[in-house]
């Protein structure tokens, strides 16, 4: 015996159309909202290897940054092949940071040199750049960021100052060798310290907010 199939109404048939179309929008992600996870991974990875190289130093495990950051292993491979994509990652936003302090309003030497202040007292990576060694041997990038920094510093001396940009940046490295102990507190306080005794201002140490982009 046939089983009696009724006849599907308009009101049904769209009813199923949409239910299917429901089903295949929550299965397949859209490309612009894969694009923002990836962005916030990436940003996620390079804030947490900036902590755990800052507390474990350079050769400290991969798997704990991907921990720290709260991604997949295999996550921070897409994004870094390497130790050294990944420091050099780091190094790059700091420096992009301290750019972008330039460019905020009532910008001054001050302002920028706690932004840089604050980078150094959060990241290995970076106190090695700024003293001019270069990460990891790659002093080539080490020498384009820290050119940078530099140009970055003469742009907000005062004309008249008594430091040149040269000058600023040999401060800089020498209060690096200030930056030590055991924890960000502890590194901002002895960092602050050595400024003083070389008589140079500092605004507040804070880091930029650095876009994501997607």
């Amino acid at each position: 015996m046939m089983n009696h199939i009724e006849p599907q109404g308009p009101q049904s048939a769209a009813q199923g159309s949409a239910a299917v179309q429901g089903s295949t929008v929550g299965a397949v992600r859209p490309a612009n909202q894969g694009r923002r996870v990836a962005a916030r991974n990436r940003a996620a990875l390079i804030a947490a290897a900036r902590e755990v190289f800052a507390e474990q130093g350079l050769d400290a495990p991969l798997s704990a940054v991907a921990r720290r950051a709260e991604v997949g292993q295999g996550s921070l491979y897409r994004h870094f092949a390497d130790r050294i994509a990944l420091a050099s990652a780091v190094l790059d936003e700091n420096v992009q940071q301290i750019e972008q302090a330039a460019h905020e309003p009532d910008a001054d030497l001050a302002s920028v040199l706690g932004v840089v202040t604050w980078h150094l007292t959060r990241s290995t990576a970076f106190v090695d750049l700024l003293r001019i060694r270069g990460a990891r041997g790659d002093s080539e990038q080490a020498l384009a960021l820290a050119g940078r920094v530099h140009s970055v510093l003469s742009r907000c001396l005062p004309a008249g100052h008594r430091l040149s940009a040269d000058d600023v940046m040999l401060a800089v490295a020498m209060v690096s060798g200030a930056v030590n102990g055991p924890t960000p507190d502890e590194r901002e306080h002895r960092a602050l310290a050595a400024w003083r005794l070389l008589g140079v201002d500092v605004g507040p140490l804070r880091p930029v907010e650095t876009p994501v982009d997607g």
